[in-house]
Formats: structure tokens, sequence, C-alpha cells
């Protein structure tokens, strides 16, 4: 994976009053922690921040975190994004200090390649189940993402976690059986056969109850001649 390396400032204040200045002014709250070291606070600008998530796998790349008017450095992974529920705006951000040379675990994306063949030619639909997963490896070797190719599903069919073509030096940490994908029969032919058989229903009570007015007016017609 390409590096990339984010210039941030310390952050004096802390509350949320203070935060909320910042991020009038363009930045970002921000928190630096693990690898042995204290939590550090920091803020970084807002456009470097939606610049780097933007991109394709961005909320798992390793990248250089800078800190301005020093020579202090340090490999880092986004680990949290807080977003407000009203106005949907990034409010605050965790930063995990990663070493290159130890594995960490991620939760990354799942993309499907091409059409099934159940639902090109045989009326079926995709079922996307399992959208991510997770996985293991050294920071430099996780993918931005993992691809699944459904083009042989006939309905019926389904692909399951083992099914995934991990890049060399990465370890899923699902179980193997997970289901990712799977092709069924559409809803809407399944509610066409379920009227065709209600249909057929209705036909059948209604010759069924035919059949007794007939033997009724049988019987009426031979009591009248009896009488008479």
């Amino acid at each position: 994976m390409s590096e990339i390396t984010i210039e941030v400032n310390p952050r004096e204040e802390t509350g949320k009053n203070a935060n909320r200045r910042l991020r009038a002014s363009g930045f970002i709250p921000a928190v630096v922690y693990g690898g042995g070291k204290d939590s550090v606070s920091i803020q970084v600008e807002k456009h470097v921040i939606h610049e780097l998530l933007r991109q394709e796998g961005g909320e798992h790349a390793v990248f250089l975190l800078k800190l301005a008017g020093t020579d202090k450095s340090r490999h880092t992974m986004v680990r949290d994004v807080e977003i407000d529920s009203v106005s949907r705006q990034i409010i605050h951000i965790d930063f995990q200090r990663v070493l290159m040379t130890e594995k960490v675990k991620v939760m990354v994306g799942i993309e499907l390649l091409g059409t099934p063949e159940g639902v090109k030619n045989e009326g079926g639909v995709l079922d996307f189940i399992t959208r991510d997963v997770e996985i293991e490896s050294l920071p430099g070797d996780l993918p931005p993402k993992l691809t699944l190719n459904v083009e042989d599903l006939n309905i019926g069919d389904h692909l399951e976690a083992k099914n995934l073509e991990l890049p060399p030096g990465v370890e899923l940490m699902e179980e193997p059986g997970r289901v990712i994908a799977s092709v069924a029969h559409s809803r809407v032919s399944d509610v066409v056969e379920e009227a065709e058989a209600g249909e057929d229903e209705e036909l059948l009570l209604e010759a069924e109850a035919e059949e007794p007015e007939v033997i009724g007016r049988g019987k009426e017609a031979d009591e009248s001649e009896t009488t008479e």
C-alpha cells in the first residue's frame, strides 16, 4: 500500500465548547492512542480527513501521522469515526498507533463481481448477505477490499467466506462457512406461483360446491314425485 503522510497539530483545549469552536474553524478533534504510549489529543484539518476517507479503503489505510513543527511521526490507522446524527458531519476521530511488523485485525468490505447465471437466465435474484468480513495481516498487506466472483451461481447456489480470494499474508478471521452471497427464486415468481395455486384451489372448491347442489335438487325431485 502507498504511504500517506498527514500533518496534525496538538490540541491544547478539550471539552464540548472547545471542540465546537474547533469544528467551526475547519478542524476535527481527534485522539491518538496505542503502541504502548499515552493517548495524545490532536486536531486535523477537515478536508484532509475527508480526502483520506474518500479513497478506496481509506478507512483501513495505514499512514504516517506527523506532528507539525516537529520530527515526530508514527504509523497509524483510523479506528473510529464519530458522525453527528443530525448533520452527518464527522465530529471526532480515533487514531491507533501501529507497528508495521505487528499484525492488525480490521473489517474489510466485499465487492461482488459479475452477474450470476441464475439472475441472467433463470429469473432469480442475488442476495448479498455479508458485506464485510474480519481479516488479519501486517499493516502494509491490508487490502482496500476483497472481491468475489458470482457469475457461476445458479438458483439455489451460494458462496461462503472460504471462497474469498485472500491476498498473500492475509488471514480470514471469520467462520469459513459464513454465507456471503446466494441466488434465490424471485419474489415476483413466488407470488405468481402462489396466485396460480390459489386460483386452482378456488376452481376445485367451486367444483366441490356445485356437486352437493345437484344432489340436493335430485333428492327434492324424487321426494316430490313420491308425494304425488
